[in-house]
């Protein structure tokens, strides 16, 4: 996009009012780039790396991998993901009770 023509779609651009909103125009295609306040982006380091070994039915791998393949993220980044996941679930039970 060159400079004039981003000028003009950021003085045209509406704000996402939540964020459902914009995950649907970042799903949509658009350009979000200018939606984004940089200046308070945060890089979280969650400390040091421990490597662990898990042995997996086949088929459960040949599923993940399915679905990996399907979104364009490798095996072990999609199995962080779900792990955060599932841990930040199980804490907000416990925090609950």
């Amino acid at each position: 996009m060159d400079f004039e023509r981003r000028l003009n779609y950021m003085s045209t651009t509406k704000f996402a009012k939540t964020t459902e909103e914009f995950d649907h125009r970042f799903d949509e295609g658009e350009d979000i780039h200018d939606l984004i306040d940089m200046t308070k982006a945060k890089i979280v380091r969650h400390g040091k790396k421990v490597r662990i070994t898990l042995d997996i039915a086949e088929e459960l791998v040949q599923e993940i991998d399915q679905i990996r393949q399907s979104i364009g993220v490798d095996r072990s980044a999609l199995i962080k993901v779900w792990l955060h996941e599932r841990v930040q679930k199980e804490k907000a039970g416990i925090s609950k009770q």
